[in-house]
């Protein structure tokens, strides 16, 4: 059974999220761990405040007042969509964000990550060098980030980019089997500028060897990646992104601000981000 880590800070984005989560649990035959994390204040070690104890109390207390609050509405949210016999298990630590994934990662064996974004206490904007950013950067799994305008569909199309390295194959691979799962099919993209490298033929071996997949494979011949695979989102219905993150700075750049801003309206869905080993 596949184990999916459900970081929340229990805000709207969060909350969206969750339903996703869920359905993708429900979809691969996965089970959820909830984690939620806070930080304690920190002091000058000359200036601690002689109820310091207290104080550090006094927020474990609140975070874990809010965590038995916040929780039996998660449960009621699996109850309403008839998913309430997912298994569900909970963290809540303190320290930052990135460390306490990577170790829920580590101890609890995780295979994938499901987060939202836009949330509160500092969860705003993917990919402009906030929480999420980090994670989909240094974790070594795969991470599905849910914008918080998005709301759950089924998933019919998914779209897969490469650029036809040998290291894609297993990557798409892996999301061939959550396709198969969700009973959904997948759309390679390659964008092909006058710059690429690639050939003809690897492109044609690649056609081959899933040729017994649910795999359409195009190609658009344009120097303008950015905008392509918009246009490519839009135009054959896709419902997950695919990227693969074996460059930062252009998964980064490819949804800068300024462009995401122009297709809002329309760009509404969740990115799978897999890292390539």
């Amino acid at each position: 059974m596949k184990r999916i880590l459900f970081p929340t800070d229990f805000s709207e984005a969060a909350t969206n999220a969750f339903v996703h989560a869920l359905e993708f649990a429900n979809s691969i035959d996965g089970e959820l761990v909830l984690l939620h994390t806070f930080d304690l204040p920190v002091f000058d070690n000359q200036y601690f405040p002689e109820n310091y104890m207290i104080i550090y109390e006094s927020v474990e207390l609140s975070q874990f007042e809010m965590f038995k609050d916040e929780l039996p509405k998660l449960h009621a949210i699996a109850q309403k969509r008839n998913l309430g016999a997912i298994k569900m298990t909970h963290r809540l630590m303190d320290g930052g964000l990135l460390h306490n994934i990577e170790k829920t990662i580590q101890e609890d064996r995780i295979d994938y990550i499901v987060m939202g974004t836009e949330g509160a206490s500092g969860w705003s904007k993917l990919f402009l060098g906030t929480h999420t950013t980090d994670v989909i950067s240094d974790v070594s799994i795969p991470v599905l980030s849910i914008p918080v305008q998005s709301h759950y569909k089924s998933v019919k199309n998914i779209a897969f980019t490469t650029r036809y390295r040998p290291k894609d194959k297993a990557a798409l691979r892996e999301v061939l089997e959550i396709a198969k799962k969700m009973k959904a099919k997948v759309k390679l993209v390659y964008v092909k500028t006058s710059y690429s490298d690639v050939k003809k033929e690897t492109m044609k071996e690649w056609e081959a060897e899933f040729a017994d997949e649910p795999v359409e494979f195009s190609v658009i011949y344009s120097d303008e990646v950015k905008e392509s695979i918009m246009d490519f989102i839009l135009f054959k219905q896709i419902s997950i992104l695919t990227m693969l993150t074996y460059k930062r700075n252009f998964f980064e750049n490819l949804f800068h601000h300024s462009l995401t801003q122009d297709y809002a309206a329309q760009f509404d869905i969740p990115i799978l981000a897999i890292p390539i080993k």
